[in-house]
């Protein structure tokens, strides 16, 4: 059974959820009371497999963590800039899944960032997903309908980019929301046979403004299950969790996390 460090041991949640998770046998919950370095140091040193951390810490103190003590995945130097990111688990009543990708980390992506995203985010999706990652490329626009913009050209050279890299991953866009998730729409509004228009699973926002509005709008509005954010791109998973996190959230988003490590 894998060894997952819960460092907010006081916090009542954290509690809460940590028994739900061992008596269902989904993790070992390490419960320590520890600031961020100390516990990225522990999770670095391979005494815990990954981390869920954020109820009480900062985003930033988080993340700090992981890049200065966990590590970034593949860096060998630590001048060496390597982009890191981050998705979330919408979960609905109806039993659709869809992943959302960057609400938490990166800021304003360039188009070599937006492809490495879209490379980190479907990685993890194959192990998330049922089905096989289809990755919309989300904008207000839909294949060109919104004339001309630079993050429309931001996202094509992404897309390009993530085409040359793995030829396997299914994406496509730039498209608008709704041309993604209904196949109605999406066939109207798609000029090409996309395999991706209105069958998205895993939806990649352009920036993180965007990308954290959708995840906290699917919460809040649409009655979905939100697990994370779950953090990509670092030497052992990691979750931040949300400041507002409940122990229900706190057991999803372990069970989604578990199934990185």
């Amino acid at each position: 059974m894998y060894k997952i460090l819960f460092p907010e041991a006081n916090n009542d949640y954290i509690k809460t959820a940590a028994a739900e998770l061992k008596e269902r046998g989904i993790c070992e919950p390490i419960l320590e009371e520890s600031d961020m370095v100390t516990a990225g140091q522990k999770v670095a040193n391979g005494l815990a497999d990954a981390m869920v951390a954020g109820v009480d810490f900062s985003s930033r103190d988080v993340i700090l963590a992981c890049r200065d003590q966990v590590g970034v995945a593949g860096q060998t130097d630590p001048s060496e800039k390597k982009t890191f990111s981050s998705l979330f688990v919408a979960d609905f009543p109806d039993s659709r899944r869809y992943i959302i990708s960057d609400g938490a980390t990166c800021k304003n992506p360039t188009a070599e960032q937006l492809a490495d995203i879209v490379i980190l985010v479907h990685a993890a999706a194959l192990k998330l997903l049922d089905d096989m990652p289809r990755i919309a490329m989300l904008s207000f626009s839909t294949f060109g309908s919104g004339g001309k913009d630079p993050s429309m050209d931001k996202i094509a050279e992404a897309i390009k980019i993530v085409r040359e890299r793995n030829p396997d991953i299914l994406v496509d866009g730039e498209m608008q929301l709704d041309a993604a998730v209904n196949e109605r729409i999406g066939k109207k509004k798609s000029p090409h046979d996309s395999e991706v228009a209105g069958r998205a699973n895993v939806l990649i926002t352009p920036d993180i403004n965007s990308g954290n509005i959708l995840y906290k709008s699917l919460e809040q509005f649409a009655g979905a299950k939100l697990a994370g954010p779950i953090l990509l791109g670092f030497n052992k998973p990691v979750s931040d969790l949300s400041r507002g996190s409940t122990a229900e959230d706190i057991v999803f988003t372990t069970e989604c996390l578990a199934k990185l490590i």
